[in-house]
């Protein structure tokens, strides 16, 4: 595919961790080939699109509104957009209010329901699915409780993303604030009923942010934001065990490090990670059950969020959140060496998808 068909979400006013200064969510694309970023243009004006979601179809979008109220426990919504896959345009349909921060979307493999992630509150969401895509009154909202040891960090629930088991279909949720992740079944109604016994425990104060899957879906990675390390686990029954604990940054690094996304390249070869802080891409190599870091390689810009491989692995795209710049880099999965390609400005791009 040596043209690759982009949309950008981006933040649009200032939040407590971000100067937000863009106008919603982006469409561009990128010429593999020539190394040439078309243009960018705005789809959509819409409040903090920092997470987006399509339909396997590509005929609706989902967007993440993150922003919360002072009460910390409303403000964030989860917007549904029509799209027309020849064009890109969006069009509005609905949006929801969903729990404050709503930091990720994702849609079911089944395509019934759209579930969302709520940092502020420490809260998951589940929205069913129209016919056209649009999103009705959420079935299920389920508060999380708990806390942990980071004195400012978690002192409370932080629910932070949506997985879900590519074998049981179960939905994973890692949370920052209770260093675990909480496990769920979906029912058919759109219900969640949590299963305790499969809960993940992640080190105390590690901060666990995202998960991705190997694809022999035997392996699963946790990737922790507060410790700058990845929880490799394996398939044992129905639960998860622990097989390693591993940093994203050498040894030697001082500097203050927070880690955002993790992908897993179409071979399972390596893990890629992005760095905020050292402001990098960690490499991993997959050794078994033991992930062991290769190196890190400079993303080109400062506070890097998203890190999205593409479909054929060939491809890293970086958001730059804070220097307002989208990064593409070509992967190599036989050495995992990155190269940089190309850079292309546009104001805090912190999640991309392909079309």
């Amino acid at each position: 595919m040596p043209v690759l068909a982009l949309v950008v979400g981006t933040y649009t006013t200032a939040l407590g961790h971000v100067d937000g200064h863009n106008e919603g969510i982006l469409g561009t694309s990128l010429d593999t080939t020539t190394g040439v970023f078309g243009p960018v243009t705005l789809l959509a004006r819409t409040r903090n699109p920092s997470y987006l979601a399509l339909t396997a179809d590509g005929r609706a979008l989902y967007a993440a509104d993150e922003s919360a109220d002072h009460g910390d426990r409303t403000g964030g919504t989860v917007a549904a957009f029509a799209r027309d896959p020849a064009t890109g345009a969006l069009t509005p349909m609905s949006r929801r209010p969903s729990g404050a921060g709503t930091c990720h979307v994702v849609v079911d493999p089944g395509g019934r329901f759209v579930l969302a992630a709520n940092y502020h509150s420490g809260s998951v969401s589940v929205f069913p699915l129209g016919p056209d895509g649009d999103i009705g009154e959420p079935t299920a909202v389920v508060q999380h409780e708990g806390s942990s040891v980071h004195p400012r960090r978690q002192t409370a629930a932080h629910a932070h993303m949506i997985g879900i088991d590519p074998r049981t279909s179960d939905v994973l949720v890692p949370d920052l604030g209770m260093d675990a992740v909480v496990v769920y079944s979906l029912g058919t109604d759109g219900t969640l009923a949590e299963r305790p016994g499969a809960r993940i425990a992640a080190p105390a104060g590690h901060g666990p942010r995202h998960l991705a899957f190997h694809p022999d879906g035997e392996r699963l990675y946790l990737l922790c934001e507060l410790g700058s390390t990845v929880v490799a686990l394996r398939r044992d029954g129905d639960r998860f065990r622990r097989t390693a604990v591993v940093s994203t940054i050498p040894a030697d690094v001082t500097e203050l490090n927070q880690t955002a996304a993790i992908r897993v390249s179409p071979s399972g070869r390596h893990l890629l990670v992005s760095n905020r802080g050292h402001d990098s891409i960690a490499v991993l190599r997959v050794d078994d059950d033991v992930p062991v870091l290769v190196h890190t390689e400079p993303g080109r810009g400062r506070w890097p969020r998203e890190l999205a491989l593409s479909p054929d692995g060939r491809t890293v795209l970086l958001g730059n959140q804070n220097s307002d710049d989208l990064a593409a880099f070509t992967f190599d999965d036989d050495t995992g060496s990155l190269t940089h390609l190309a850079t292309v400005r546009t104001a805090n791009p912190v999640c991309v998808a392909f079309t």
